[in-house]
Order: C-alpha cells, then sequence, then structure tokens
C-alpha cells in the first residue's frame, strides 16, 4: 500500500520554525527590546504577561515559572499539605503529573481514565479516597477539559484540594469556564510545541487566591519576597524575561491559532473513515486539539505505513506511567484502559503550519490503510 513521494512533500508532525515564523519580525522587535533593556530576570515583560494571561484566563493570578513540572510541584508547595498525603492523579497522563507528587514527598494514587474522553473518570474517584487523600489533579489531555461539574462536588463534599494541570489546554473551555480557573491553583506550561509555546521551557500558575500567588512568588525566588531575607525553602524557577516577551507576542494570536487547529479537527472529523476511534465531541467542551489523537488496534502497522507514504506521525505516550522503570514501585499494578489507551493512541499532524491539503492527504492515506485481523 506504499505511495511513491519525495522527502520534500514528507508531512512533517511538528515544525517549531514554521510554526513560530509568522512572528518572527515581532519576535526580533521584542528581543532587542529586551536586550537594549538590561533587564533578564522578574522584569516587566514577566510582570505585562502574568496580568495578560491571568486576564486570558479571567482569573486574578499568575505567577510566571520556569517549566510546567515546577508549576504542578510548586502548586503542591504552596498548599503545605502534610507529609505523604495521597493525591489523586490519572492513570493516564504524561510523567511530570505524578514526578510532582513524588517530588513533593506525597503518595500519588491513579485513577482509571473514561476511555472515550482519556480524562480521569469522576465515577472512579471516589473509591479511591481515604482519610490520607488531601487533593486531586486533574490533567486536561490532549487539549480537553475533564468533566468539571462531577469533580468539583467530589472536592466540595470530602473537602479537597483541586489542582488542574492545564499543559496541554491553553484555551480550552468547559461550559464556557476557561480550564486554569476551575481548582484552588492549575499549572500550565509554555513548552515550545504547546498551542501557546515559548521559544524555550516556561511554566506559570494561575489562581484566584492571593495568598498562593503570593508564596509561589517567594518560592520561585529562593523562598524570598525580599531580597537576602527567606521566608520559605525555595527553588530558582523563574520565567525569562525574553520568554516572557515572546509568550506576550504569541498570547495575542492564541485565539487565532486555537481556531486554527479547532478547523483542522474539523477536517479531520468529517474525513477520517469509521475503521479508527475519533476524539469525542461535546458542545460542552471547547476542545483546543494541542493533540488530535486516534486509536486503532494495529497502531504500530498503521504508524510504519502512514511514515512509508510520507505522513510522521507520534505516540502520546507509548508506555503508561505505572509502567516507566523510574516508577517500580508501581509495575506490579494494572490499569487496563489507561494500557488500552496507551497501546492503541496514535497523534496526527495538527499543527498551525499544516494547510487543508496536507491534511487531506493525511487523511486519503488513512483511509487507505488495509490490515489484517
Amino acid at each position: 500500500m506504499k505511495t511513491t513521494i519525495s522527502l520534500k512533500a514528507m508531512i512533517e508532525y511538528e515544525n517549531l520554525r514554521k510554526v513560530n515564523q509568522p512572528y518572527f519580525d515581532e519576535f526580533n522587535k521584542v528581543f532587542n527590546d529586551v536586550l537594549e533593556s538590561g533587564w533578564f530576570v522578574l522584569g516587566q515583560n514577566v510582570e505585562a504577561f502574568e496580568r495578560e494571561f491571568a486576564d486570558y484566563i479571567k482569573i486574578n493570578h499568575c505567577v510566571g515559572l520556569a517549566s510546567g513540572l515546577d508549576a504542578l510541584t510548586i502548586a503542591l508547595k504552596v498548599l503545605d499539605l502534610k507529609e505523604k498525603s495521597e493525591i489523586i492523579v490519572p492513570s493516564n497522563t504524561y510523567i511530570a503529573t505524578i514526578l510532582s507528587v513524588l517530588l513533593t514527598g506525597n503518595t500519588p494514587v491513579l485513577v482509571e481514565p473514561d476511555i472515550a474522553t482519556y480524562n480521569i473518570d469522576p465515577g472512579r474517584i471516589e473509591d479511591a479516597i481515604t482519610s490520607k487523600t488531601r487533593a486531586i489533579i486533574v490533567v486536561h489531555l490532549y487539549g480537553k477539559s475533564c468533566d468539571m461539574d462531577p469533580i468539583l462536588e467530589i472536592c466540595n463534599r470530602h473537602n479537597l484540594y483541586l489542582i488542574e494541570d492545564c499543559a496541554q489546554a491553553h484555551g480550552a473551555e468547559y461550559k464556557g469556564k476557561k480550564t486554569g480557573s476551575f481548582g484552588d491553583i492549575a499549572a500550565f506550561s509554555y513548552y515550545p510545541t504547546k498551542n501557546l509555546g515559548c521559544l524555550g521551557d516556561g511554566g506559570a500558575l494561575t489562581t484566584n487566591n492571593f495568598d498562593y500567588a503570593r508564596k509561589a512568588r517567594m518560592i520561585r525566588n529562593y523562598g524570598s519576597e525580599k531580597k537576602y531575607y527567606n521566608e520559605y525553602q525555595g527553588v530558582n524557577s523563574r520565567l525569562d524575561e525574553i520568554q516572557a516577551a515572546f509568550l506576550r507576542v504569541k498570547l495575542k494570536n492564541l485565539n487565532e491559532i486555537v481556531r486554527y487547529k479547532r478547523n483542522i479537527a474539523r477536517v479531520y472529523e468529517d474525513g477520517i473513515s469509521g475503521n479508527f476511534i475519533k476524539p469525542t465531541i461535546n458542545p460542552d467542551f471547547f476542545d483546543v486539539y494541542h493533540i488530535y489523537n486516534i486509536r486503532h488496534k494495529k497502531r504500530d502497522k498503521l504508524k510504519e505505513y502512514l511514515l512509508d507514504n510520507g505522513v510522521k506521525t507520534e505516540i502520546h505516550y507509548p508506555v503508561p506511567p505505572h509502567m516507566q522503570m523510574a516508577m517500580k514501585d508501581m509495575n506490579s499494578l494494572r490499569f487496563p484502559i489507561s494500557e488500552e489507551i496507551h497501546n492503541t493512541t496514535l497523534s496526527l499532524p495538527i499543527s498551525s503550519f499544516h494547510t487543508p491539503d496536507d491534511i487531506l492527504y493525511v487523511i486519503k492515506i488513512l483511509n487507505d490503510f488495509r490490515y489484517d485481523d
């Protein structure tokens, strides 16, 4: 089933030069502005971006940090939980979510996802709650919000903190409200491949709680609010001034980036045959498609077939967290729904540089796929 195609015509999964090329002129300008200012750490661009992103999310506070993992870790530090508290996390997530729990001396308790949405299944959460449970971390995976109403109700009933992992969900909404504004505190990543990505590492926390924001600002800066006076045992996790300047440029264009990716997703939805499991669509959920994933029982053969025909894809993620070597204490556990997702998921090209013709070609090749049962 291989089609002859030149390397020049290869449809890339991602190309960060092409993604950022529309902003090169503005990037050059703000880079020179920062360079000329001589102020490179926690300056006016970080402050401005924090205000602008908080306004975008419609929340009171944003705290710029060095990465998404730092954002999750500092979120847990801010809550000042009792040592070895149990934190409920989805079994289907990127490992950073679970690492943040371990790095703060807490205990992750994994809960299976909904097979239709890939996000944590609210119906399974309460079975995992014990007297040691202190918080739930929800992950808005692939750019789809979790089902927030029942999760909020559970948190209220059991007096649990709610942390949102929004690393893949910039601009996603649930019933008209943006992710990052539901929980006690939320964590964002600005890794370059995100819908809102900088040109290096970056992250942030969002919260409506003034005290949480103040404490996070101190923790990110060695635990200090006043130079040389340290109130907390902090870390060095500050969003770079130059990255904040780049992010301010991208933030102005985020709605257009999301609109474009949603249009691509609509083309996929209309064109991909019923031989593949496609993302679910629900009017309560405004999906931003950081990732457009399909599922197929012959995923590995499908990936190879697409590459042979000039289409690059990715797998998010090939190994579930509980089966990673780094998680040896969890290796004996079984989470069959998560394992099923990880064994069958495949991410298709869906970037802001992909053209309609690119997507139509991917669909054509995909629908021609034949396999033996």
